[in-house]
């Protein structure tokens, strides 16, 4: 029997979107006028947009060309899945019976929501994208795309405001503070292209607390995820933000995601990436306003032929603010990982300390890990430093550990739980941890 092969050269390259989608996907439901109108202007922005490629400083260590595009970018359409599709694992309340609210997605559509009656009450909005648009236009409207993720950071961002599918809109009035967190899980069951969108709006002394994850079940198609994720932190206000993404072997991920900060706010954002084929993600925090403070942690671990590419920026936009971003890492097998850090002053924005430091653990010869700080500086009342550091696991802790009775592949597992915990400890839930770890295990097992 003849096999066809399809040609390198025949397969299409980019997504195959028309206008024509970018107008069903909004009149299928119902969208207010003003949402289509910037769809639409998104839109003409991605057509005058080319696709990213090695060429492109930002592009030049990740290559996505294996993506079957033709496979990949057919819209995933939620066809009736409950939330008991979606591992127990990721449905667990964060802690207990107490959480403030929960959204479930599965396949971009809401399958579970649940609102404290009492934080409704005070005027706090937690609610579906889609919803907030038509009973919230305004907060939507002005917010949204507008000040931190914009449709001009880049050929995926202006797609993603052209066609996202589902998210979540947070919004905590001035002087609320909210001490029970809100959970976020956006899972996929079938292969195609979802894009989910975070909007978090914290006002003036508000505080708040939230978990988003994204997870799938295995598939042997493609899957694509275009996602952004904005959150605006007001003047004095405190959010704290996890995000934590295990998608499946065969999905690639492409996400934009930033913070502006205000004045003497704080921000305490955790990001976690275990899974995908390939992730290329931008993640940014603009300190906007006098002596804020922001502080990005993150871990990932990369294994068979994963690829992770963090772009990670700290812009300081005005004086005496701070920013402290600790990345841990480790590859194995053939992976390979690139973090790609900056740190920049505006002129005339002194006494800032700005510090980014990456931690890189190579477990195999043939694993890769790339690590670049940077600086630009244009003040000259400032501390701002940066490090990247490489290594394997060194004999002598195995060594001792060994001599305590314990098997060297324990003693290695020890080790490698060790070097991660100062990240985990950060997350403020005790089920979590303990469910991340268990990830790390079962990579470094495998």
């Amino acid at each position: 029997m003849a096999v066809a092969i399809r040609r390198r050269s025949s397969a299409p390259t980019a997504p195959s979107y028309t206008l024509e989608d970018v107008r069903a996907l909004s009149e299928a439901h119902n969208e207010p006028d003003w949402l289509r109108t910037a769809r639409e202007s998104a839109w003409e922005l991605y057509e005058d947009l080319p696709m990213p490629t090695l060429q492109d400083e930002e592009w030049r260590r990740t290559d996505y060309s294996r993506i079957r595009w033709d496979e990949a970018d057919k819209l995933v359409q939620a066809n009736g899945a409950k939330a008991d599709v979606v591992p127990e694992a990721n449905r667990e309340p964060l802690v207990g019976e107490a959480e403030g609210g929960t959204m479930i997605f599965v396949d971009g559509g809401l399958v579970h929501y649940t609102f404290s009656e009492e934080l409704k009450s005070q005027g706090i909005i937690f609610t579906d994208l889609r919803t907030a648009a038509i009973e919230h236009p305004e907060l939507v409207r002005e917010n949204m795309m507008m000040k931190a993720v914009k449709p001009t950071d880049g050929k995926f961002a202006a797609l993603h405001a052209a066609m996202w599918t589902h998210g979540v809109f947070l919004h905590v009035p001035r002087n609320r503070a909210i001490e029970q967190p809100f959970h976020v899980v956006m899972y996929n069951t079938r292969p195609g292209a979802t894009m989910g969108h975070v909007l978090a709006v914290i006002e003036e002394n508000a505080q708040a607390l939230m978990q988003v994850e994204y997870a799938s079940a295995s598939a042997e198609q493609q899957s694509v995820y275009i996602g952004a994720t904005e959150l605006l932190v007001g003047e004095a206000a405190n959010f704290r933000y996890v995000a934590i993404q295990d998608w499946n072997r065969n999905t690639y991920e492409f996400s934009h995601q930033r913070a502006r900060v205000g004045k003497n706010a704080t921000l305490d954002w955790i990001n976690g990436t275990m899974g995908s084929q390939l992730t290329k993600a931008y993640l940014e925090m603009e300190l906007d306003g006098y002596g804020c403070n922001a502080r990005m942690s993150a871990f990932f671990f990369a294994d068979k032929d994963q690829h992770f590419d963090l772009d990670t920026q700290q812009n300081h936009n005005a004086p005496l603010t701070t920013s402290d971003l600790l990345f841990k890492g480790a590859a194995k097998d053939v992976a390979r990982t690139v973090w790609q850090g900056m740190i920049k002053s505006l002129p005339q924005m002194q006494k800032i300390d700005g510090f980014q430091a990456c931690r890189n653990l190579v477990l195999s010869e043939d694993a890769r890990m790339d690590g670049i700080p940077g600086l630009e500086i244009e003040a000259d009342d400032v501390i701002c430093s940066h490090a990247a550091t490489f290594g394997t696991l060194e004999e002598e802790p195995i060594f001792y550990l060994m001599s305590r009775g314990i098997s060297r592949p324990e003693a290695e597992l020890m080790v490698i739980e060790g070097f991660f915990d100062e990240l985990l400890d950060r997350i403020p839930f005790e089920r979590v941890r303990e469910r991340l770890m268990q990830s790390i295990e079962a990579k470094i097992l495998s």
